[in-house]
């Protein structure tokens, strides 16, 4: 249960950072009422739930989000600080592994092709309608633009933004072909 609450307290700070630029404890209980707070401490509780063997918890967590419009498997392995910006509309395959620091938008399907799921580096930001889907690697500090769609692997620092997504060069604003 102390993994889990530290877990959920990394989570409130880095939404409290995003929010509000402020960890403090006054930021922390402003991010409490935020969306998509309610579904990252669900997501938690599911995540704990079945490190410890309870499945008709860890199911009833699960549906909890979904009927809240949020659909995160529950395979899903995310690090500490995991951020839902907003929860309305993602949907994350159960067999997606993140690491820390993931900031996701609404709206965001991280999803399987053919039983292959995307694997999501440290400090990663998916913006509001993004697909990532298959086997692909989001690298470190990866950025993912709106609306992209991404079905091959990021490089560490990263952004791509259309569809499909390719990389935006830093300096002037212009793409390149991602292949």
């Amino acid at each position: 249960m102390l993994r889990t609450m530290k877990l959920i307290i990394s989570d409130l700070r880095a939404k409290a950072a995003w929010v509000y630029e402020d960890e403090s404890p006054k930021a922390i209980a402003k991010a409490l009422a935020t969306d998509g707070t309610a579904a990252m401490i669900v997501y938690r509780l599911m995540q704990a739930s079945r490190r410890h063997g309870l499945s008709p918890l860890e199911m009833v967590f699960n549906k909890v989000n979904a009927a809240s419009g949020c659909i995160i498997g529950r395979g899903v392995e995310f690090g500490p600080g995991f951020v839902l910006i907003h929860s309305n509309g993602v949907v994350i395959n159960g067999a997606v592994r993140g690491g820390e620091n993931v900031h996701i938008e609404h709206q965001v399907t991280i999803g399987a092709e053919k039983r292959q799921s995307p694997v999501i580096g440290n400090g990663v930001f998916i913006g509001a309608g993004a697909k990532i889907v298959g086997p692909v690697t989001l690298g470190d500090n990866a950025r993912v633009g709106a609306n992209a769609v991404v079905t091959k692997d990021v490089p560490a620092d990263t952004t791509v933004v259309g569809i499909p997504a390719r990389p935006v060069n830093k300096q002037n604003g212009t793409s390149h072909s991602a292949e």
